[in-house]
């Protein structure tokens, strides 16, 4: 039986992808087939993103491209502290 996410997984996996590219940033596109979202699920989550200020948003050329913030960072290592805390225990987020 397949293992689905839940929302904190879907969340850290968008930052993370985002963070994997840096102050270079990452295009929609590649950031739906990396983090495995549909259009329609993560388009919300960015937003919800950058107006919690997780991530930034630059608009180059009509293109967006997102970069995650220190509080995206941040985000993202307390997540991480929390999932190894829980499976020390035998318990899954």
């Amino acid at each position: 039986m397949a293992n689905y996410r839940n929302s904190l997984q879907i969340y850290a996996d968008v930052l993370e992808k985002t963070g994997e590219k840096g102050r270079q940033g990452i295009k929609v596109t590649e950031l739906l087939t990396k983090s495995n979202l549909s259009h329609p699920r993560l388009i919300p989550l960015l937003k919800k993103f950058t107006q919690s200020g997780l991530i930034n948003e630059i608009i180059y050329d009509g293109k967006n491209t997102y970069v995650l913030t220190e509080k995206g960072i941040l985000y993202l290592q307390e997540y991480k502290k929390f999932d190894d805390f829980t499976r020390t225990f035998g318990l899954d987020l």
